[in-house]
């Protein structure tokens, strides 16, 4: 059923497992502890930056083929997107597999998009079993986008660092795991940002419209949420997103954060945060699916946000248009089981 922006799935898809890859950076940010792979360095075994981001897609899909505890062939359908031309990183990714294989293009929202996807077809019966995954690379993102690495150009205070990561996982209409309840297709917002090195102003506009849109589908609020969580506005993005909510009515309180303000520490010089593709998916696919997992989270709204940009329109003075993708998340964990979780971390403690 579907009310204007907002799917509700009637069977709630299930993410049976998933996996996260990051670089050797992201592991010494906030979240290290939670990734399951740690790579070493940036070229991932590879001889460009290139084929390291597409190996990253391949072995996350793997690993979290390897968490769901079936076999590849179980698999009916591949989603997957990235930041670079024409998605190579994710095409070139499914040449590793035997899947019918849909390329998605949401910039930074991708992983919103996938799963927006992937459970419409699982709930409505055309797949048992889809895999989602995306990825980014710093050093990939940062030539394509902005300028050669060797240039060595200063970072203007407003700018992100591109997270090199990936994330995947596995939807299905039946198992355990945290559950897709509703999601919410964003409209392309554009409020006239040319900046490529301030994209959690371009990006703000798409979150706020999506977010309301959803608040309004649904008649909920932030407060029926336990954790609100935006991809990556970061710093200045995501306190520009509290302002035009609180002018349109709506107060996000401590329940809200964003996956790219909180991605790195103070010192790791980041200046307004993490971005790219792979900060939310890395993020959802480690912390976010194992706090769900665990039952410390019950419900969570998760809208990462995507900056439609190429270099060829930026190069010739065009604004950059944003989205913002929104699913709900839902722990199947019940009370009992909360408890007992929290007496085995105080024992292990």
């Amino acid at each position: 059923m579907h009310i204007h922006q907002t799917v509700i799935f009637r069977h709630k898809p299930v993410i049976i497992g998933s996996y996260s890859i990051v670089g050797p950076k992201e592991g010494k940010g906030n979240f290290g502890p939670y990734f399951n792979y740690v790579m070493k360095d940036d070229c991932f075994g590879e001889n460009t930056y290139e084929k390291a981001e597409k190996k990253m897609i391949q072995s996350a899909i793997v690993g979290a083929i390897e968490n769901a505890k079936i076999k590849p062939n179980d698999i009916n359908l591949m989603l997957a997107g990235d930041l670079l031309n024409q998605i190579i990183s994710s095409s070139y990714a499914a040449r590793y597999f035997n899947f019918a294989y849909l390329g998605l293009f949401g910039a930074c929202s991708t992983i919103a998009e996938s799963l927006a996807v992937g459970a419409s077809l699982v709930d409505g019966g055309e797949f048992d079993t889809v895999v989602c995954s995306t990825a980014s690379h710093f050093s990939t993102a940062e030539r394509q986008f902005r300028f050669p690495l060797e240039l060595g150009n200063q970072r203007p205070p407003t700018s992100q660092w591109t997270v090199t990561g990936a994330g995947a996982c596995v939807i299905a209409n039946e198992g355990n795991g945290p559950r897709i309840t509703m999601a919410t297709f964003g409209k392309v917002i554009d409020w006239g940002i040319k900046d490529v090195n301030n994209m959690g102003a371009a990006m703000a506009p798409a979150a706020m419209e999506t977010m309301i849109a959803h608040f309004k589908d649904t008649d909920t609020t932030p407060d029926d949420y336990d954790l609100i969580v935006t991809g990556d506005l970061g710093k200045l993005g995501s306190e520009i997103l509290i302002d035009l909510m609180e002018d349109n009515g709506y107060k996000l309180g401590i329940n809200y954060k964003d996956c790219g303000q909180m991605f790195y520490t103070r010192n790791q010089n980041t200046l307004c945060g993490g971005s790219g593709c792979g900060c939310s998916a890395s993020v959802l696919n480690s912390f976010l699916i194992k706090k769900l997992r665990e039952g410390e989270y019950k419900k969570i709204l998760f809208m990462p946000t995507g900056a439609l940009m190429s270099t060829t329109a930026t190069q010739q003075g065009e604004t950059i248009p944003g989205v913002c993708h929104a699913i709900v998340l839902e722990s199947d964990v019940n009370s009992d089981q909360i408890k007992e979780n929290k007496k085995r971390r105080n024992k292990k403690v």
